[in-house]
């Protein structure tokens, strides 16, 4: 079966089409990265506007590079959650009215398991079960995956995610938005032992994060640095680098804390912060010691994409986990959806 996938859950419209045999067929992608970068972050209403401009030339644009039309199509996927609303009920809306149309099935799809599990579209596949690490731009999660659907919550943030802890120590440095990858480029310039900064609950005995704490101990790094008579030199590299460096410690020592508790070696990284360099290098290294694995999924799949949403589709379909009957086209969509309750 050919899945047809959308994603517009923030601020980037995908569209894909995936096999449930064969895989990934084709994939397109748009930002709204400039769109939103002169407001300092998104702006719901333009993002919701945005999608609607942009998502039906997309679908024709991937159905083209794989070489398919609409009667090709077997079902239809969409991002049902979490997310914003306005921006969800465009990809729900457009996705359930194609279904209708061509008397198709739609199914939802939850944003986490689309990013839970895109590395398996990429070689080596990681097979089941596994600990995965979630760092999107406002989850931290760890969660055993012994199956499609099969999900135990192990730990997740309890205030800020690793995602926002990145982008609003950007934004103190004047980094603009997005902030994560501006602040890792930085990060390469700086000595990340110039600054000390806080491991916020590195020796919990839970396996939980808070990333809170650690914009204001940079904030009063930072001032207290500017109020000196000569300001030091690199200070807004090194305290990227510093930044970095403590997000990264945070989740690889609780990541490692998560095999070892399950007994499990192999770690899935999934989500926008899966991209961060530092942090595929540390957990690489780290996990080779513990004769484990770590597997990530392209760097162009690590951000929201259709291609995640049409093959977790495509992950239940073959499980038989999906309604495929194709009767009637209501829909609602979860701005917030536990992924615990799917």
């Amino acid at each position: 079966m050919i899945i047809l996938g959308f994603e517009s859950s923030c601020d980037e419209t995908g569209v894909a089409v995936v096999c449930t045999e064969r895989g990934l067929l084709a994939h397109a992608l748009h930002s709204q990265v400039a769109m939103h970068a002169s407001y300092g972050g998104v702006v719901p209403e333009l993002a919701s506007r945005d999608h609607v401009r942009r998502i039906i030339p997309l679908a024709r644009e991937v159905l083209a590079q794989a070489q398919l039309t609409l009667s090709d199509i077997g079902a239809i996927a969409y991002t049902a959650g979490p997310g914003l609303a306005g921006a969800l009920l465009v990809g729900a809306s457009v996705a359930q009215a194609i279904a209708w149309s061509l008397e198709l099935p739609a199914i939802p799809i939850h944003h986490l398991e689309g990013h839970l599990l895109s590395p398996r579209m990429a070689m080596p596949c990681p097979e089941f079960p596994f600990v995965a690490l979630l760092v999107s731009g406002g989850h931290t999660q760890l969660m055993r995956v012994d199956d499609v659907a099969r999900y135990e919550l192990l730990g997740e943030t309890l205030d800020d995610a690793a995602g926002e802890a990145f982008d609003k120590t950007a934004k103190l440095l004047g980094l603009g938005y997005p902030g994560g990858p501006a602040l890792a480029k930085l990060a390469e310039q700086g000595d990340p032992r110039d600054i000390v900064l806080p491991r916020p609950m590195l020796h919990s005995q839970n396996l939980d994060f808070s990333f809170s704490g650690l914009k204001t101990a940079v904030m009063t790094r930072l001032k207290e640095a500017l109020n000196q008579p000569v300001v030091p030199d690199n200070l807004h590299a090194n305290l990227a680098a510093a930044t970095q460096d403590a997000i990264v410690d945070v989740l690889v020592a609780k990541s490692i804390s998560a095999l070892k508790q399950t007994g499990l070696k192999r770690l899935v990284v999934a989500g926008g912060v899966g991209a961060n360099r530092a942090l595929r290098e540390r957990l690489a290294r780290q996990l080779t010691r513990l004769k484990a694995e770590a597997f990530f999924p392209p760097i162009d799949l690590c951000t929201d994409n259709g291609a995640m949403i049409a093959f977790a589709a495509a992950q239940r379909v073959n499980r038989g986990l999906a309604d495929l009957s194709a009767q009637g086209h209501g829909f609602n969509v979860a701005p917030r959806w536990d992924l615990a309750e799917i």
